[in-house]
């Protein structure tokens, strides 16, 4: 695999995890609790008053840092699968489990973490004693796409993703990491887009939730011609706007696929467009950008995001703060 698309494919997913309007709101994490349950009671005057201002997340007597541009909960995460990669997934993530006494690398308790609720609820199934597949199977978020932001490590390195996905996923989230490890391992060998593409097809059988959705997202996104002229159409077809979090593997993977085939591979035309989905903008960006990024390298990515992109904010995983992502990379890959 080229050095140049597997740094391409971490920068990438750093960058599309920065993109989304999500990375704000998670940084925002690092400041008092009090500032995020004004932030609320803002949003309550508005919603009470019929004010159209909206609040966005803010710094009051608090650094102003967490709050600009820079990567969330999802390059962390991916982060920390790579440094933890060796290791058996299910005691990887049993280390994070809170009351685990002497969890940690050095014995002590860890920090406190945020994560998304597939995660969490696998965490407490391993303190129970729930190991996988049934960690991740008897979850409420199974179908999340959680291992799918993971599995850009494992496919990066080659890797199957499997064992760590069913920790934390099931169905459509296994499938979903299996899909990005595959799509992102063809991109970083041979940068070609399509290639990466059919390569998380065969990983997704069209009688899946996923499968249908991929298929059927490839299909619009190839008749609008262009990933900007895709969005309306994409949204139309594939967004779920009943459910209340917009997470689910089914869509995210789907748009990822769709978007980046639509913009040639090229990162600057497929990640704006995938944070144009504000539902999906969560995750979707980030996937779109891991793709991207595999295909087009490191050096395809415009300086003036790769910056700010690599340093992690510790938002989500403390432990990870002021790590710099492509640094810690040169010392796996």
């Amino acid at each position: 695999m080229s050095g140049d698309r597997i740094r391409g494919a971490v920068a990438g997913l750093a960058v599309g995890d920065a993109v989304g309007w999500p990375a704000a709101r998670h940084r925002a994490a690092l400041h008092a609790p009090w500032s995020r349950r004004l932030h609320r009671e803002l949003d309550a005057f508005a919603e009470e008053h019929q004010v159209t201002t909206l609040p966005v997340p803010f710094a009051l007597n608090q650094p102003v840092a967490p709050l600009r541009i820079g990567p969330s909960d999802d390059a962390e995460w991916l982060a920390w699968t790579l440094l933890t990669i060796d290791r058996p997934r299910a005691e990887a993530f049993r280390d994070l489990v809170p009351s685990r006494p002497g969890a940690g690398p050095s014995g002590e308790a860890p920090a406190p973490i945020r994560a998304r609720i597939s995660v969490a609820t696998a965490l407490d199934n391993l303190a129970d004693g729930v190991e996988p597949p049934a960690s991740g199977h008897d979850n409420p978020h199974h179908f999340d796409d959680a291992a799918a932001i993971r599995a850009v490590a494992f496919g990066v390195l080659g890797r199957d993703p499997t064992e760590d996905a069913q920790v934390t996923n099931a169905g459509d989230g296994v499938l979903a990491a299996q899909a990005m490890a595959a799509a992102v391992a063809a991109g970083s060998m041979s940068g070609d887009v399509a290639a990466a593409v059919e390569a998380a097809l065969d990983m997704l059988p069209a009688d899946t939730a996923i499968g249908h959705n991929a298929r059927l997202a490839l299909s619009v996104a190839r008749k609008a011609g262009d990933p900007f002229a895709a969005v309306p159409a994409l949204d139309a077809a594939l967004l779920d706007h009943v459910y209340s979090y917009g997470v689910g593997a089914a869509q995210t993977v789907p748009v990822a696929l769709a978007l980046a085939e639509a913009a040639g591979g090229e990162l600057t035309r497929a990640v704006p467009a995938a944070a144009c989905l504000a539902r999906l903008a969560d995750s979707a960006p980030a996937l779109t950008g891991a793709l991207t990024g595999a295909c087009g390298g490191y050096g395809a990515i415009p300086e003036g995001w790769t910056a700010p992109a690599r340093t992690l904010a510790g938002c989500c995983l403390p432990d990870l703060a002021g790590r710099d992502l492509i640094e810690l990379l040169e010392g796996i890959a």
